[in-house]
């Protein structure tokens, strides 16, 4: 046992540890209930989230209408309800069940019907591009995740007095504008708590979260019914502000970022708290009271006095490799995200019910997570990217061709094809999100994840405009949905494999580490 003048991050009696990763896994341990139940709340966020994102889904759809005189000229094979006199027809529930109905938008056009949920997708991006630094410059990921918690929250709320088609899609650009970088704060709040042995299953947590949010809508929706579409945004909300209180006081700031900081006390005070080794091992009787000044690798910390926050943007474009990793990213995740939003919504191309589609879909996110949290240390990072994105982009391609075979009925079989497809795009986007944390140093890692979100938004603002085209031709949704996933997951050909490698903490350190791989490939190669 240690003497208890010792302090918790030096070690007379062993060699000292080459990295703050190796550091505070040495000292708090690898995992334990205290960074289980931290990174279960935090990782919680995802099922508003998800439930923000979809929500338009029901709340935006055009609902179904009957005829209301057998005699008149309204009969059932007329599918546009435009050319009809409004006596003819009436709606099969109440008008308040979607905006569509309540204010009379049926004969709208495709720029006002799809206003709202691009006004989402262009306040994700937007949120993104402003907030991203933020938590790795001033904000931190904690208050990061509570500030984007509380917006999306609020304008939740707010969004259930809306008058009109306009302010609807302002509070839903707010509700982007907030909820951007909720799952990134999570995902690296989550991550940067535990040891690297469990940081691959503990990043799979929130991808939980994300399923349970977006399983729980068609639920929602299903016993809503017959309802005003108002009421599943109050259904959203509340939990969502009680959300926001569990983590303004039950969760702890990472304490990686603090060090970097420079806010070393803090820090030690989040390690004693989180600590998974028995307290007698970490000498409770006042030993933690030494600052990380003492560390080997102090030189190598980057001075936050006077950081802008764009000034980790400015970094990852300056530095070469940093851009380079991040422009394949980028490119890899917006490909991820024409299929992961637009499959959900070409459903209604291949005519499935929509409550059972989005279950469906909705399931697979399950298999996706699964496979990643038990293969996550076993699987190539680079090569699975690669194989789940081929995967996706072929099941696409096939359901185009279907299409186009005009032979028999194979609806089934498209269903089948979709749901690899999004499976596909599910798992491709998990094994992302992990490879990222991994090929960026803690002081940008929090933007270069945001980055790598943002394709993916923008993918989904993409996607409206291609499955209404491929409404007519199914080559301009499902055709190009899997060509892009396909042949973009290609760019990580070009990344270095990160599987059971250190989490560096500056860009100095990550050069280093690099060049140590590089000099090591070309001695294997010699």
């Amino acid at each position: 046992m240690a003497e208890p003048t010792q302090p918790l991050l030096t070690d007379s009696n062993s060699s000292s540890p080459r990295s703050l990763d190796d550091t505070i896994e040495s000292y708090i341990g690898s995992f334990g209930w205290a960074q289980f139940l931290q990174a279960a709340l935090v990782s919680f966020s995802g099922v508003f989230d998800a439930q923000q994102t979809f929500i338009s889904v029901f709340t935006d759809s055009e609902p179904t209408w009957h005829c209301t005189d057998s005699n008149s000229i309204c009969h059932e094979s007329i599918s546009n309800i435009c050319i009809l006199p409004k006596t003819a027809w009436s709606w099969d529930y109440s008008p308040h069940v979607s905006v569509i109905s309540e204010w009379g938008l049926q004969c709208a056009g495709s720029f006002v019907k799809g206003l709202p949920e691009s006004s989402f997708f262009v306040g994700c991006l937007i949120g993104g591009l402003v907030l991203s630094t933020l938590a790795d410059s001033s904000l931190g990921r904690k208050n990061m995740l509570f500030l984007s918690c509380l917006v999306m929250a609020i304008s939740t709320m707010l969004t259930v007095f809306s008058p009109n088609i306009w302010v609807y899609a302002v509070l839903r650009f707010v509700n982007g504008f907030g909820r951007a970088t909720i799952g990134t704060c999570a995902l690296v709040l989550s991550t940067e708590l535990v040891g690297k042995k469990w940081r691959g299953r503990v990043g799979i947590m929130s991808f939980f979260g994300f399923m349970l949010g977006f399983l729980s809508l068609p639920l929602m929706a299903y016993m809503n019914r017959g309802s005003s579409w108002r009421i599943l945004y109050v259904w959203t909300s509340i939990p969502t502000i009680i959300y926001c209180v569990l983590v303004r006081f039950f969760v702890c700031e990472s304490p990686r970022w603090l060090f970097v900081r420079g806010r070393k006390e803090e820090a030690i005070s989040i390690l004693k708290r989180v600590a998974s080794i028995p307290s007698t091992d970490v000498n409770i009787g006042g030993a933690i009271s030494m600052s990380f000044s003492s560390l080997p690798f102090e030189d190598e910390e980057e001075k936050p006095n006077n950081v802008n926050i764009f000034t980790t943007m400015k970094v990852l474009v300056e530095k070469r490799w940093a851009l380079k990793r991040l422009s394949a990213v980028m490119a890899i995740a917006f490909g991820i995200g024409l299929v992961y939003y637009g499959m959900p919504l070409a459903l209604s191309n291949l005519d499935f019910n929509i409550y059972l589609s989005a279950a469906f879909n909705a399931l697979m996110d399950l298999p996706a997570n699964l496979i990643t949290l038990f293969l996550v240390d076993k699987l190539s990072r680079r090569n699975a990217l690669i194989g789940f994105t081929a995967l996706g982009g072929v099941s696409s391609v096939l359901i185009f061709a279907l299409q186009n075979m005009r032979i028999g009925n194979h609806g089934e079989l498209q269903l089948a094809l979709e749901l690899i497809s999004y499976f596909s795009a599910c798992s491709a986007f998990n094994m992302e999100m992990i490879y990222t944390i991994e090929l960026f140093p803690t002081c940008v890692r929090n933007s270069a994840i945001a980055m790598a979100r943002q394709a993916l938004v923008l993918g989904g603002v993409f996607s409206p405009i291609m499955v209404a085209a491929g409404s007519k031709n199914a080559f301009w949704s499902f055709g190009l949905f899997g060509l892009a996933i396909g042949l973009l997951g290609l760019f990580a050909v070009g990344l270095p494999e990160t599987r059971g490698s250190d989490l560096c903490d500056t860009m100095d350190e990550e050069e280093c580490k690099d060049r140590r791989s590089k000099v090591a490939i070309n001695s294997v190669i010699a």
